[in-house]
């Protein structure tokens, strides 16, 4: 296969400078000879070139004022430039590389000088696109690799979620259903301004996928208590809160195992954290107020709204009307005040969310 010449552009008011640099060049490149700076500048409209060799001084526009519009175009700024001058001034060299070229050659040049400078200058041109390329492509495959890794990642989470959830055979897509109503509720707390500036120091993406762990716990519960077709006695019921402190055990053993610790520490605060009450008669803890984490108070809401529209051996499924009365009659009792308030603004997307994702 045949090698690409590439394209040199030699920009000098002297025409006998012109046919000299064509004559020692077009052997090996593409030689466009042009007068002038605005010759060049109408060129650049339609070529581009892999190098500019560039006179210094020309008259209308120097060398100075050529390689400063090349430079400050973005279209223009990476074409490589050489200066061409017959003054031997180290102080206008100087400011010629200040301005961006990567070399000077002196006139009268050597044919064989020309073309070795030439060379090594586009090699280093082609090595640069080459890292640029080789930069590209490493990035693009490693952000393939993360994202296979974190889709990995969600499908094994989404597993063992569903694997507890289908214990718990009245369910169905309430891991789906929670998980979207968390998405619901924060980005409505960013827009109204409602504990936003927590909202912000987290990394939203990974408390929802974080939160398919909600009730990771309940596989230490047993069966009959899970499924069971009445109201829990006393100690059954005991016996299903520690679901949230059996849920953060197993979190903080995965924790001790993984690097990804925000993440985990996002799921054990929301696996011990969401049936706490504001008013302080929740479970585990007993915590109250702002003592509760914030993302417990907002699981809080999620969490009960799907489970109050969901039939189940014990209870008829309530309607939206009556899950969101249930809600907001628990506005500073069972859940944060604020919270709730938000929710009454924004319940029809639970709604909708409700519809999409299979309410039974």
């Amino acid at each position: 296969m045949q090698e690409v010449r590439k394209t040199i552009f030699l920009v000098d008011d002297e025409l006998t400078n012109l046919k000299v640099g064509k004559a020692a060049l077009g052997g090996h490149y593409n030689v466009v000879t042009l007068n002038s700076g605005s010759a060049l500048f109408v060129m650049l409209e339609n070529v581009r070139p892999d190098l500019i060799l560039l006179d210094v001084n020309m008259p209308e526009m120097d060398g100075h004022e050529v390689i400063t519009r090349l430079k400050t175009n973005p279209a223009t700024s990476e074409i490589p430039v050489i200066f061409l001058t017959a003054l031997n001034d180290e102080a206008m060299e100087l400011k010629g590389l200040t301005l961006g070229a990567v070399d000077y050659i002196a006139k009268p040049f050597s044919a064989p000088l020309l073309l070795k400078r030439l060379e090594v200058h586009l090699l280093v041109e082609n090595q640069k696109l080459e890292l640029q390329m080789f930069n590209s492509n490493l990035q693009h495959m490693v952000k393939e690799k993360t994202a296979a890794v974190l889709e990995m990642k969600d499908a094994i989470l989404s597993t063992m979620a569903e694997l507890v959830e289908y214990r718990d055979e009245i369910t169905g897509n309430h891991i789906v259903r929670v998980r979207k109503y968390l998405d619901v509720l924060m980005q409505a707390m960013l827009e109204r301004d409602v504990y936003a500036e927590q909202i912000r120091e987290m990394d939203t993406a990974l408390v929802l996928q974080s939160s398919q762990l909600h009730d990771v716990g309940k596989i230490a519960i047993s069966d009959t208590i899970l499924n069971k077709p009445g109201k829990l006695t006393d100690e059954e019921f005991d016996k299903m809160r520690t679901h949230t402190t059996f849920g953060e055990t197993v979190i903080k053993r995965f924790m001790e195992k993984a690097r990804d610790s925000e993440f985990l520490e996002y799921a054990r605060i929301i696996a011990v954290s969401h049936h706490e009450k504001w008013d302080g008669n929740g479970y585990p803890y007993k915590l109250s107020g702002e003592d509760i984490p914030l993302l417990g108070r907002i699981m809080a809401i999620a969490d009960v709204y799907d489970a109050l529209i969901q039939a189940r051996p014990y209870k008829k499924a309530f309607s939206h009307e009556e899950a969101i009365k249930i809600i907001l009659d628990g506005r500073g009792s069972h859940f944060d005040p604020k919270l709730v308030d938000l929710f009454a603004t924004i319940h029809t997307e639970f709604e909708k969310i409700a519809a999409a994702e299979g309410r039974e």
